[in-house]
């Protein structure tokens, strides 16, 4: 099994570009930074992974996400190796992403809407609100109509 999850934030913008074929396809690649939740005396603490989206993952990437975006990626690792144009081997690893959401914390999302951004939420929908003292927020009122489990009986 191939499998890697990661949460950190972007390191530039995406960089995207699309196929030359007929059924142009979108190709994202960009690089998070995940912090390491120990690290070693004098040793980093951060790790940096290359990674790319296809598909309508890239453009999600594209149209959400700008440098220092937090994202969560779930995906696999694939190896990069080639040959360089000295005869020398070059070893490298991206991540290859397969899903990916929206990992803001509540300060950002807090400092988005107070720059008058709205944290993500189209279409002049309510705020949410933090709850005191922890990282979830509270749903508006009025909100809850149309979430489709609202009227499981």
């Amino acid at each position: 099994m191939n499998k890697v999850i990661l949460m950190g934030n972007l390191t530039r913008d995406p960089e995207i570009r699309y196929t030359q074929s007929e059924n142009s396809l979108a190709i994202a690649r960009f690089s998070i930074a995940v912090n390491r939740r120990f690290s070693r005396q004098g040793d980093t603490d951060t790790d940096f992974f290359n990674c790319t989206a296809f598909g309508r993952q890239a453009e999600f990437v594209e149209k959400y996400f700008k440098q220092g975006s937090r994202m969560l990626l779930t995906g696999r690792v694939q190896n990069d190796n080639y040959t360089n144009k000295n005869g020398e081997k070059v070893y490298s690893v991206q991540i290859i992403a397969e899903e990916i959401e929206f990992a803001e914390r509540k300060s950002t999302a807090d400092a988005n809407a107070s720059r008058g951004g709205n944290g993500g939420f189209g279409g002049g929908a309510p705020e949410p609100t933090a709850a005191a003292n922890d990282d979830f927020m509270d749903i508006p009122s009025g909100l809850e109509d149309g979430l489709p489990f609202n009227n499981i009986n």
